[in-house]
């Protein structure tokens, strides 16, 4: 093959369609994807749900205190409300005075009392399912989730969330298999609470079934791969993304989805990783070394050409035809978006996935704005907290209209699910505002360093990274920092970067000074810690450029799923810290 084709993959259509019938854990609602309108009901859907959300922008306040009123009048005989006089309450001001800022902990009483079956709790609604997130201790929390929170608050923003890629990327609309959903992981036999509800994750629900919105199967989840065809154990998530990844190489991939970016930048890794497998059951025409469809030896060995032409595979050659990536990006993600975009391909574009966390919406965009969405007028009430305060549950909180643009908050809401005041542990930063309204960004989890009382934030980190970084024209694949002894028995911070590309010599102790610098100006617990010896110079080292690749499928492959393995800039556990930076093996 000449260097002039190589450089051109071929069109991976030409490979054989997958037909045998599925035998997996995972099947989709019936009809969905496969209706030849489908796509045309959920593009119906999207927009007007977006268009909603958009002229409810110019009623905020309205909309805020109408949904105040509903979650107190649905609530009011609740154990919950009757204990905090919901009944009584007729103004916001009213509300903040009679309820505090309380996290998980404090909700999680009443939350274990709702899942072993008591009912009238939170909310008046019984869930109908428990999403499951870890927490910050890494505990798997119960969200309770109810029909009414799905239908007046989840729901109009999830769909809303979606139009920009169907927009920008219509084809994904057109064919199931055009978009690899990398989230998308729906179990038929989900582990339950004693209440009988399912707990799993948000990905891993029907919304048809569970809660009768057959619109709501997201983009992706009628591919062929969305039902394996293999039996694999519901805890074996490594087998179950290599079979994915298999399938989708013979599909022409228009986007990626992954909610959490740490997913869509493993793919690339993924591909290298498990390559000679993959090409082989092409040519065999099996996967997971079960027939299914045809032989394409040819197929095959076009992919290995490509493979040996240019060194290694990369996603952009095995789908040239890429235009999205659907993500968070921001937070870590910000600093290595521009070079994995680049593994996808020249123009390939990342799109914002929501500010959202599994207890409820925060910000969706609703523009072609990169990182920002505006705040949801019908999903929760909102308030804020600056992000240096301390959670407690008297702080004063901010309403929208209060904040400042380029300032850090802490997100607090309430809904009509059963979470008020709820602090969800994460800080967003306010962009701009639009018709009055702020747009947020994430900026990163609330949980702080503070070894020697400089309180640093992972935004604050991040923006230092990205100033030193940016200042000597370096870029990384990803980077985490803990807090160690220097020689001397004196506290300093430890960076550890996964370069892009090689830095040249003289290029790390620069980069140290200018981070250092950097989180003197970000922080003024930092900048004091520093000046008064608390915390010596950082130091840095550099990794193989594959160590947070792999630390991330470790982590996977001990049996958390993979949405929930998110990029982490505080590592201060030991062990984890050593499989991280310790060598290859």
């Amino acid at each position: 093959m000449t260097p002039a084709s190589a450089a051109t993959a071929p069109d991976p259509t030409a490979a054989s369609a997958p037909t045998a019938e599925p035998a997996s854990t995972s099947a989709p609602s019936p009809g969905g994807w496969a209706d030849p309108g489908h796509g045309a009901r959920y593009r119906a859907r999207v927009l007007a749900e977006h268009a909603r959300l958009t002229a409810s922008l110019a009623g905020f306040r309205r909309h805020q205190d109408r949904v105040l009123a509903d979650l107190l009048d649905f609530n009011s005989g609740t154990v919950f409300g009757r204990e905090h006089g919901f009944g009584r309450i007729r103004t916001l001001a009213d509300f903040r005075s009679a309820v505090p800022v309380q996290d998980y902990a404090a909700h999680r009483p009443l939350i274990e009392r709702t899942a072993a079956g008591e009912p009238n709790l939170l909310t008046a609604d019984a869930p109908l399912v428990y999403f499951t997130s870890s927490g910050s201790t890494g505990d798997h929390k119960k969200i309770p989730v109810t029909a009414r929170f799905m239908r007046t608050t989840f729901l109009p923003f999830y769909f809303a969330a979606w139009a920009g890629l169907v927009e920008q990327v219509p084809e994904v609309l057109r064919r199931p298999d055009a978009v690899l959903n990398l989230k998308h992981d729906p179990l038929s036999a989900p582990p339950l609470t004693a209440d009988g509800s399912p707990h799993v994750g948000a990905s891993q629900v029907d919304f048809g079934t569970r809660f009768g919105e057959p619109l709501a199967a997201e983009v992706g989840s009628g591919a062929p791969w969305a039902t394996l065809p293999v039996e694999v154990a519901p805890g074996d998530h490594t087998e179950k993304m290599y079979l994915r990844l298999r399938m989708a190489v013979q599909s022409d991939l228009r986007a990626l989805v992954g909610i959490n970016p740490a997913m869509v930048a493993a793919v690339p890794h993924q591909l290298g990783l498990w390559w000679p497998r993959i090409v082989k059951e092409i040519g065999d025409g099996t996967v997971g070394g079960r027939r299914f469809g045809s032989p394409d030896p040819a197929r095959a060995a076009e992919l290995e050409r490509i493979a040996d032409y240019f060194g290694t595979i990369r996603p952009a050659h095995v789908w040239p035809r890429i235009e999205a990536l659907f993500a968070w990006t921001t937070g870590m993600a910000r600093l290595y978006l521009p070079g994995l975009r680049e593994e996808f391909g020249v123009g390939v574009q990342a799109l914002p996935a929501p500010v959202a966390a599994s207890e409820g919406p925060v910000a969706v965009a609703l523009d072609r704005h990169g990182s920002a969405g505006s705040l949801v007028p019908t999903a929760s009430v909102y308030e804020f907290v600056p992000a240096d305060e301390d959670l407690t549950p008297d702080v004063r909180t901010l309403l929208p209209e209060e904040l400042e643009a380029g300032a850090d908050y802490h997100v607090v809401f309430s809904h009509v699910g059963g979470f008020y005041r709820y602090t969800v542990g994460d800080v967003v930063r306010v962009v701009d505002s639009v018709g009055g309204v702020p747009r947020v960004a994430y900026a990163g989890r609330g949980t702080r360093s503070d070894a020697a009382g400089e309180r640093l934030r992972d935004a604050q980190v991040i923006r230092a990274l990205e100033a030193a970084l940016t200042a000597g024209g370096l870029a990384l694949r990803n980077a985490a920092c803990r807090v160690e002894e220097d020689p001397e028995g004196t506290l300093r911070y430890r960076f550890a970067i996964a370069p892009r590309a090689a830095w040249l010599p003289g290029e790390l102790d620069r980069f140290s000074a200018r981070l250092d610098e950097a989180l003197t100006r970000e922080s003024a617990g930092y900048r004091s810690a520093r000046a008064e010896r608390r915390l010596g110079p950082l130091v840095t080292q550099l990794l193989d450029p594959g160590a947070f690749d792999r630390d991330w499928h470790t982590a996977v492959a001990s049996g958390i799923r993979p949405t929930q393995v998110k990029d982490r800039l505080f590592r201060q556990d030991e062990a984890l810290w050593r499989r991280l930076t310790g060598p290859a093996g």
